[in-house]
């Protein structure tokens, strides 16, 4: 009996994985034909015909082609399923504003009835099928290739994401006057669980909370300084468009949520790197262990800055161009689209500099010449 429960749990351990693939690929295949539980009415895109196109320019001699196409399809759920219909939809060949459609799409109708004659409109794509296959593509790849560590990994994300939800609406509700307590905190809350979840309730996990808390902090108490003395002169508040509430507070709750990534990523490469050189060399001291933590975080530094910039530059870049081609000048359409990226950006580059010694002291006091000082800390 116990060999057989050890088969069965040794064979259970080697294929989950591949189960949950398998039970995943149903799913997104459930989720390509449920057009049934949409009350909206959905139509299935059997042909498509182009009447015409015609190129257009506007004052700032920016050129689009204006494409006006016949969709043939038929209603897939609701009452008027099984009905076939003709509708004209006109796009942009740019597509900011417009979507062109094409054979085997599906798309989200707004019906009309006039004289008893069925018309319809379309009013957005159906795209949960590929959303659903993208989530199911990444967590396979998670599973199959990381298994236990990819779960963990999966679950932490998932757990962040209900918190933040939770946050959201939390500041929703109070209109936005508690934005840097409540974000500040799940801040730390994002850090601990994330770190809890993965490495596991350990020193390692206490030491890189430890840095990761307190590199985040510095880079904002140091941001603070230099908004203080240069009175926040190009900082310009205003590019936060849409904002209901008082900027510079949700401002600043971007920058500590921006900055916890770097730099808990940063903290756990540098103090996973100690532990296994104190695990192979146990008797290194203090002193050998900051100053290879020193040489550890220069060089992940520079990746890591270059990582921050690459994303500032990837979200500002479509908002960047649309303002320089519509005859905006560099300094305007800087000061708009990326200024406060930037400020972002070189907060979290401080923090990311900041950690490297914090977190280098840090497992070298806990770490360095034996574990009296851990066994203090138990105790």
């Amino acid at each position: 009996m116990i060999n057989q429960a050890n088969k069965t749990r040794s064979w259970w351990q080697r294929w989950w994985p591949f189960l949950v693939v398998i039970l995943g690929a149903l799913l997104v295949l459930g989720v390509a034909h449920d057009d049934g539980l949409y009350q909206t009415p959905i139509l299935k895109i059997q042909s498509v015909k182009q009447i015409s196109s015609a190129k257009q320019s506007d004052q700032f001699h920016n050129e689009d082609r204006q494409v006006e196409q016949e969709l043939h399809g038929v209603i897939t759920n609701g009452q008027n399923k099984g009905t076939h219909l003709k509708i004209e939809n006109t796009y942009l060949k740019s597509e900011a504003t417009t979507l062109g459609y094409h054979t085997g799409q599906k798309v989200f109708l707004t019906v009309h009835h006039q004289k008893g004659r069925l018309s319809a409109t379309v009013s957005n794509l159906k795209r949960d099928t590929v959303l659903a296959f993208t989530v199911w593509l990444t967590i396979s790849l998670l599973l199959v290739l990381m298994r236990f560590s990819g779960l963990m990994a999966l679950t932490s994300v998932i757990v962040n994401g209900i918190l933040f939800w939770l946050a959201v609406s939390w500041n929703t509700n109070t209109q936005g006057g508690m934005v840097l307590v409540i974000f500040g905190g799940l801040a730390v809350v994002f850090a601990a669980l994330t770190l809890l979840i993965v490495i596991g309730f350990n020193r390692q996990m206490l030491m890189t909370l430890l840095a990761t808390i307190g590199g985040t902090a510095l880079s904002i108490i140091v941001a603070l300084i230099v908004f203080a003395l240069t009175q926040e002169k190009g900082v310009y508040y205003e590019s936060m468009q849409y904002v209901t509430q008082l900027p510079r507070p949700l401002f600043l709750a971007e920058t500590i949520l921006g900055s916890l990534g770097a730099v808990m990523d940063e903290s756990t490469d540098i103090i996973a790197s100690l532990m296994a050189l104190k695990t192979e060399k146990p008797d290194i001291s203090a002193k050998q262990i900051f100053k290879s933590g020193r040489q550890i975080g220069g060089e992940i530094m520079g990746p890591l800055v270059n990582v921050l910039f690459f994303i500032f530059v990837a979200e500002t870049l479509p908002m960047g161009l649309l303002y320089l081609k519509n005859a905006n000048s560099w300094g305007y359409s800087f000061n708009m689209t990326m200024s406060l990226g930037v400020v972002q950006s070189l907060i979290s580059g401080i923090g990311i500099v900041l950690t490297i010694p914090l977190a280098c002291g840090i497992t070298s006091l806990m770490i360095g010449g034996g574990h009296k000082l851990w066994g203090r800390l138990q105790r």
